[in-house]
């Protein structure tokens, strides 16, 4: 048994103030004996333009974005995961939307870089729209990362609108999904808690979600409700809105007696492919 934290963050355009904060709120979150951490997607830029970003593109394992999560993991003893950060890609215009996982030690465990991009139209006539094909690349690779604390399946934001995903990562007995996002308000009031909860419990994993939640330099508007929520659904903590922390128990030894007695995932009968 170990507690986990989700936290929330309203990141500006300036790298450094959210650096500050984040780790203002890693402290708090470590002090509330969190061995587990994960920040928001876009956790050290949330700027006035999509391309802002290339500007703070690192190489793997190179660069302050980086180092800052390595310390922070290494000062604190905890598992930390760095929301998004952009890593360089082949396309000097385009940059992964990378999740870093990493260890007590200071050392990068894993990475997934998003595979779903958030291309989509929510209200023309206000012209609310999003296109992080633009300016990320997309990548192809499912990760479920094996810890002391529990194996967990690295995602990101939109991803959670593709349950197939999650399924596959139970070839590696996933028992913990994260999914660090900046969910719009405009989508996170109408499916954010029903897509998060939906993903706990068909996958019986605990879910942790660490949101970006309120105003942005770009005017944009995310959703928070960042949570913590148990392999049977009931949300453990929550942060509504602005910055916060959402702490709670996750028990890997409670999630394997669920799974024996209520055996859904051993009772599956058909693969999902959607070229079938």
């Amino acid at each position: 048994m170990t507690y986990a934290a989700a936290i929330q963050m309203v990141s500006t355009d300036t790298v450094s103030k959210n650096l500050e904060l984040s780790e203002k709120l890693i402290e708090e979150a470590a002090i509330k004996k969190a061995k587990l951490i994960t920040l928001p997607e876009n956790f050290p830029l949330m700027g006035k333009r999509d391309e802002d970003r290339l500007a703070i593109a690192e190489s793997l394992n190179n660069g302050p974005l980086q180092l800052f999560l390595s310390e922070q993991s290494k000062k604190h003893k905890i598992w930390l995961l760095g929301g998004t950060i952009p890593l360089k890609s082949n396309n000097p215009e385009k940059v992964f939307a990378t999740n870093l996982l990493f260890n007590p030690n200071g050392e990068c465990i894993a990475r997934y870089d998003k595979i779903h991009l958030f291309d989509v139209i929510l209200d023309d006539k206000i012209g609310e729209s999003y296109r992080e094909s633009k300016t990320f690349e997309s990548g192809d690779s499912i990760v479920v990362a094996q810890t002391e604390i529990g194996n967990i399946g690295l995602s990101v934001c939109y991803d959670l609108r593709f349950p197939e995903m999650y399924r596959k990562m139970h070839n590696k007995n996933v028992q913990i999904i994260t999914a660090p996002s900046a969910f719009t308000a405009t989508t996170g009031k109408a499916h954010w808690k029903t897509l998060l909860k939906t993903r706990a419990i068909e996958n019986l994993c605990y879910l942790i979600a660490s949101n970006q939640g309120g105003v942005h330099a770009s005017g944009r508007e995310t959703w928070g409700h960042s949570m913590i929520i148990d392999p049977w659904g009931e949300v453990l903590a929550e942060v509504e809105n602005e910055t916060g922390i959402a702490v709670a128990k996750i028990d890997i030894d409670k999630l394997i007696c669920l799974r024996k007695s209520f055996p859904t995932l051993t009772h599956r009968k058909l693969d999902y492919n959607i070229n079938e």
